[in-house]
């Protein structure tokens, strides 16, 4: 059994790295070689949500970021670092951060993995901090290579599926205000749940719209047995998809909730990089991949992979973000089984056009690299 675990593993490692483009040398043609170097800048930028946000354990009506840029050979490359406080970065440690990256010993943009296995490794951690370089990377070597990365990764950026568009814990009138802002523009919502009133919050839109729901926990539910008996009462009220029920830790409550469960259960905290991926084989239906958690497009792409070689559902989420971020996760949305790209539509100072809700599903734009643009004056620098 053991040997064949092994086999398994190796074999889901092997495709997961062999299907990630190898941009530096398919491209080659294309390559710009020049002994100008990348510069790195960037600023901070305070999201305003359209609503307070509540989710198990705290509220916000704020999300700080900080946008990033490459510039090379008068080309810019654009990113961005989203800071929800359960990260643990700040504004201020993703500055401290980029402070310390020195790309001098880069002249070619395209060499993404060598330097992308550089930036991880000055610090541990600071996950949203490295996704704002990985992202601002690969908009930039897309914009020298010419194409959107939908079409390196060779995928249909129609074949997506719907976002959810995400309700938080609130009052009645507020839940139900939401949902009604949603009809007509999305298929599927997705619920803030794992509080002491998740049935009410789930009537509440019950008594607005039929569209089908997602739950999201964030850890909120504790026991198992209780958990399970929510979810078979979730199912009868439309409910299609289950995350993160438990704490991240406790596999062993979550594996048998997942046995029992009649919906799927996907990981969200339980799961953050590649590393993570093959320990949640038994224990999640799937998992939830954000560019925030697990570094970038680079290494996100190595996760949807081995997910899918282990016969796991693959979900791609977002923090509240900007068009820039959600752009670059649309890159990668196609053929997976959930979606939840909605950040920069509960904003209110969205700062980039990029990729856009079309008929409740965001698709990617044409433009190369990620797809994003700058709709207003920013101001970059290195301070």
């Amino acid at each position: 059994m053991q040997n064949r675990r092994q086999f398994l593993r190796n074999s889901a490692l092997a495709v997961a790295t062999l299907a990630v483009p190898k941009t530096s040398f398919a491209f080659s043609g294309n390559k710009r070689h020049s002994s100008n170097k990348m510069k790195l800048s960037w600023t901070p930028y305070n999201l305003q949500l359209n609503h307070t946000f509540t989710i198990s354990g705290y509220s916000r009506t704020t999300t700080p970021v900080v946008l990033t840029k490459i510039e090379y050979e008068g080309l810019e490359g654009y990113g961005e670092a989203s800071l929800p406080q359960y990260l643990g970065e700040t504004q201020a440690s993703v500055i401290d951060f980029l402070k310390k990256i020195d790309f001098s010993a880069f002249n070619d943009p395209t060499h993404i993995e060598e330097i992308l296995e550089y930036v991880d490794g000055i610090a541990e951690k600071n996950t949203a901090a490295k996704a704002s370089v990985d992202i601002a990377l690969h908009d930039l070597a897309g914009k020298i290579i010419g194409a959107p990365w939908y079409k390196m990764y060779g995928l249909n950026k129609a074949d997506v599926p719907d976002t959810t568009f995400t309700i938080g814990i609130d009052a009645d009138e507020v839940v139900r205000e939401k949902t009604r802002e949603a009809i007509g523009r999305f298929h599927i919502l997705k619920v803030k749940v794992g509080g002491p009133d998740d049935k009410r919050m789930i009537e509440a839109i019950r008594s607005v719209t039929d569209l089908p729901l997602s739950v999201d926990a964030n850890q909120g539910w504790k026991d198992r047995e209780q958990a399970l008996d929510m979810i078979f009462w979730l199912k009868e009220h439309g409910v299609v998809m289950v995350e993160q029920p438990m704490s991240k830790t406790d596999f062993d409550n979550i594996a048998w909730l997942t046995r029992h469960s009649p919906l799927p259960i996907f990981a969200d905290e339980s799961v953050q990089r590649l590393a993570d991926v093959e320990r949640t084989k038994g224990v999640f239906s799937g998992i939830n991949i954000k560019l925030m958690k697990c570094t970038g497009m680079h290494e996100a792409w190595k996760m949807r992979n081995l997910a899918k070689a282990l016969g796991m559902k693959v979900m791609i989420g977002c923090m509240t973000e900007t068009s820039c971020a959600i752009s670059a996760a649309a890159q990668l949305s196609s053929g997976l089984d959930f979606a939840d790209l909605d950040g920069a539509l509960l904003i209110s100072n969205d700062c980039y056009n990029g990729a856009t809700l079309q008929n409740g599903k965001i698709i990617a734009t044409d433009l190369p690299g990620i797809g994003a643009i700058p709709n207003r004056a920013i101001s970059f620098g290195r301070d």
